[in-house]
C-alpha cells in the first residue's frame, strides 16, 4: 500500500473521477433511466394483470355460484315435471283402470244377460221338446190305451180321482 501511495498522482486521480462521473451520468441517462423506466412499465404491467386476474377469480366465483343456482333451479324444475308426470300417468292409469271396469262390468253384464237368454231359450226348447215327446208318448199310450172300452172308463176314472185330490 505505500507504493501506491507513492506514486499517487493528482492528476491521474482527476480524470480517472472525471471518466466515472461522465460514465455514470451517461449511464444514467441513456441506461438507467429506460431500465427503470421498463421496470417501472412492468411493474405496472404486472399489478395490472394482478388485478385483472382477481377480478376474473371473482368473476369466475360469481359464474361458479351463479352455474350451482341455476343447476339447483334445473333439478328442482325437473323434480317438479317429473312429480307432475308421475300424478298425470297414475290419474291415466286411473282413469283407464275405471274405464276397463265399466267395460268389463259391460262385459260381463251383456255374457250374463246373454247366457241366460240362451238358458231359458235351452229350457224353452227343452220344454217344447218334452212337451212335443209327452204328446207323441201319450199319444201312443193313449192310442193303445183306448183301444179297449174297459181300460178307456178306468183311465177316466183313474184321470178323476186325480184330479179331486
Amino acid at each position: 500500500m505505500e507504493k501506491l501511495i507513492e506514486q499517487f498522482s493528482f492528476g491521474l486521480f482527476f480524470w480517472l473521477s472525471f471518466i466515472f462521473i461522465a460514465l455514470l451520468l451517461l449511464l444514467r441517462k441513456y441506461a438507467w433511466t429506460p431500465i427503470l423506466k421498463t421496470i417501472n412499465e412492468r411493474e405496472t404491467l404486472i399489478k395490472e394483470s394482478l388485478m385483472s386476474a382477481e377480478k376474473a377469480r371473482e368473476e369466475m366465483g360469481k359464474l361458479q355460484e351463479s352455474n350451482k343456482q341455476m343447476l339447483k333451479e334445473a333439478k328442482l324444475e325437473r323434480e317438479k315435471i317429473l312429480k307432475e308426470a308421475r300424478a298425470i300417468s297414475d290419474k291415466m292409469i286411473d282413469e283407464a283402470k275405471g274405464v276397463a271396469k265399466v267395460e268389463a262390468s259391460k262385459i260381463v253384464k251383456q255374457a250374463q244377460e246373454t247366457i241366460a237368454a240362451d238358458k231359458n231359450k235351452a229350457i224353452k226348447e227343452l220344454k217344447d221338446e218334452v212337451a212335443s215327446l209327452s204328446l207323441s208318448i201319450a199319444e201312443k199310450v193313449v192310442t193303445t190305451e183306448l183301444e179297449d172300452k174297459k181300460k178307456q172308463e178306468n183311465l177316466i176314472e183313474k184321470i178323476l180321482k186325480e184330479s179331486e185330490i
